[in-house]
């Protein structure tokens, strides 16, 4: 074929025969991945030419990009969520029925963990429905310790109690399981110190400085959205609250700003604290319910969470937050 074929001044005609040189040169590079030098050579044109007959191609629709991150993800909402927070990851469900949210959540964070987890970490689970929805849709994890988070709200025979989840992703993986029998809260500081003592219990407290990943729910500081908020007497959440509690992470309060609350209320919590936390690798945050955007809004600003597992109502109502309101030195 002629070199001349392959010229793209801007007064060329633009015909059916440079069309299809365009496309065929299209197929070879983006299709076949054969380079420039490669194509110029089999088709008599030089490199110049195949470069500007690509350029063309894309330009007058011959070849046109589509990327798509797979059906369970919403590509713009994840990445808008993780520009406007500075996160490691976002991950957002597309959306659609309300019924199907919580369980599309769970099963993208367990792909997640499919993923991310490696062989010998340590994977701390905390107490929520939302976590044990998650562990239910884990089929598969490397070998490694998986340790609870914290104590729980439940009583020790329900389904959904945080040890169940953990002996299930341990028997998944083949590793150790760490649970905590015990009470989220607890009525003072020398019961919390007692409890965090005894020998199940402290094999669990000694592997919080191990975190690789940690997978936890954002609770809202009212009724109904926080189990410790739902636990304390009405004089400790209103005078909680009017410390400026906002958000809540495994027993830690967050204010409106970001900023961890410094509470007598740690000393009282069984859990993983702030600086075990932020020493972990990863920290995943699951949240299923725009109610608690406000919450969340709160625990991304504190930079205890690295990757975010949301519905798109949540996600939608973030992204309005930050814009209205950004994150500062993001």
């Amino acid at each position: 074929m002629s070199a001349t074929a392959g010229d793209s001044g801007p007064d060329d005609r633009w015909g059916p025969a440079r069309r299809l040189l365009a496309a065929d040169v299209a197929d070879r590079y983006f299709a076949a991945g054969q380079t420039k030098i490669t194509i110029a050579a089999e088709l008599g044109l030089s490199r110049f030419q195949v470069a500007r007959l690509l350029d063309a191609a894309r330009e007058r629709g011959l070849v046109r990009v589509e990327i798509d991150a797979g059906p369970d993800v919403d590509r713009a909402r994840s990445a808008g969520l993780r520009a406007a927070y500075g996160l490691r990851r976002a991950l957002v469900v597309p959306p659609g029925p309300a019924r199907s949210v919580p369980v599309r959540v769970a099963a993208l964070a367990a792909d997640l963990l499919r993923e991310t987890v490696g062989t010998g970490d340590v994977l701390g689970l905390a107490w929520s429905r939302t976590v044990n929805d998650v562990v239910e849709h884990l089929h598969r994890l490397p070998r490694c310790q998986v340790v609870q988070l914290c104590g729980a709200y439940s009583l020790p025979w329900r389904r959904d109690g945080s040890a169940t989840a953990v002996y299930r992703a341990a028997a998944l993986c083949g590793g150790d399981a760490f649970p905590i029998y015990a009470p989220l809260v607890l009525p003072d500081r020398d019961s919390a110190t007692a409890v965090r003592s005894q020998p199940g219990v402290a094999d669990a407290v000694a592997r919080f400085a191990e975190l690789g990943t940690a997978v936890v729910s954002v609770g809202a500081w009212r009724t109904g959205h926080s189990t410790v908020h739902d636990v304390l007497t009405a004089a400790e959440r209103k005078r909680l609250g009017g410390r400026g509690a906002c958000g809540e992470i495994v027993g830690l309060l967050v204010d409106a700003d970001g900023r961890v609350l410094d509470t007598p209320l740690a000393q009282h919590v069984v859990a993983v604290g702030e600086a075990e936390l932020r020493a972990a690798r990863e920290v995943v945050a699951l949240v299923r319910d725009p109610e608690r955007a406000d919450a969340v809004d709160a625990v991304l600003r504190s930079g205890l969470v690295h990757t975010l597992v949301a519905d798109a109502g949540t996600a939608d109502a973030l992204l309005r937050l930050t814009a209205e309101r950004p994150v500062p030195g993001v």
